[in-house]
């Protein structure tokens, strides 16, 4: 059995569904493209690690080109999240996700060791193909091959990331037979986000589970399912992850009923409750919420969901893990 890093098992191993957050907290626009407000996410990451929240999670977006009426203006995802580990004790950090065919796999190993030692075995490394065309050329990548530079860099990252001599002889291969830096003491849980242009069968035999987006639960639970099957028929049936985003309006009105938006809902936190409890009944294991939707400080609503909904789930309490 896989001996899996700390953050992988308090996050995604903990046997009923958990709920980490996607930071920052506040939304740039065109006309506001400002940089997070480091004080207040330093706090938004203590309060969230203090209600018992299973995990922190940042975006990676290399180049500032905007998307609609959006526009990202985020800092490097490695040192972002060191930067909120040393605000933090036991929260979980990962990156949903950082685009792999845009960096070297070493690079990323290496950024992926380093935040996993310095956070006391905190983080876990969620992977993606990469969608913007700018992004590709201005880093003089093919993006008609992100799909097979998506696997190959995969497999030396998790050469890397692995404590086991037989698994790390691609990297050595890839190095000339050194090491990065000393092996982690436990395996670095990886996801797959999104598609990655890769097959479901191809996810389930390599990663150690998935991360796509919110559906309606309709269309969700049939995703739910064929990442079962894939499982059964690719993994042995080795349990692994469905993680699932959740763009959140959270209304102040606790039995206001949820309405679909784009990517998520609008909804009180009754409904909201009611929601998480049936994707956990379907097999979700980790729900990210980002709440960049409503209008409410983003304070107000992780303490109400830390003080009215974790304790609510398929009603039992949350209890850290040590």
């Amino acid at each position: 059995m896989t001996e899996f890093n700390r953050a992988y098992r308090q996050t995604l191993l903990a046997g009923r569904l958990t709920l980490g957050l996607m930071t920052p907290t506040t939304r740039a626009t065109r006309a506001n493209a400002a940089m997070a407000d480091l004080e207040h996410e330093r706090r938004a990451a203590q309060l969230a690690d203090a209600l018992g929240f299973a995990a922190l999670w940042t975006r990676d977006v290399p180049v500032m080109v905007p998307q609609g009426e959006e526009i990202s203006v985020l800092d490097e995802p490695f040192i972002w999240l060191a930067t909120l580990a040393a605000s933090t004790q036991q929260i979980a950090l990962g990156t949903a996700a950082a685009v792999l065919p845009l960096r070297h796999p070493l690079h990323v190993a290496k950024a992926a060791l380093s935040l996993n030692r310095l956070s006391q075995d905190r983080f876990i490394l969620g992977l993606g193909s990469g969608d913007r065309e700018a992004e590709f050329a201005i880093f003089k990548e093919d993006i008609a091959m992100r799909a097979e530079t998506f696997r190959e860099r995969w497999n030396i990252v998790r050469s890397a990331l692995s404590p086991e001599p037989a698994e790390r002889a691609l990297l050595h291969d890839a190095t000339g037979g050194y090491d990065l830096m000393a092996p982690p003491s436990s395996r670095i849980g990886m996801l797959v986000v999104g598609s990655a242009r890769q097959s479901l069968q191809w996810t389930a035999t390599h990663s150690d589970g998935w991360a796509t987006y919110h559906r309606d639960e309709a269309r969700q639970q049939g995703r739910i399912g064929l990442w079962q099957t894939a499982l059964r028929e690719r993994a042995g049936s080795e349990p692994k992850p469905f993680v699932q985003s959740l763009q959140l309006d959270l209304l102040e009105r606790a039995d206001a009923p949820a309405e679909p938006i784009e990517l998520g809902l609008r909804t009180g936190r009754d409904a909201l409750i009611a929601y998480l409890d049936r994707m956990e009944d379907a097999g979700v294991s980790h729900v990210l919420l980002n709440l960049l939707r409503g209008p409410r400080p983003a304070m107000d609503v992780i303490n109400e969901l830390g003080r009215d909904v974790l304790p609510r789930l398929q009603g039992q309490a949350r209890t850290p893990a040590a």
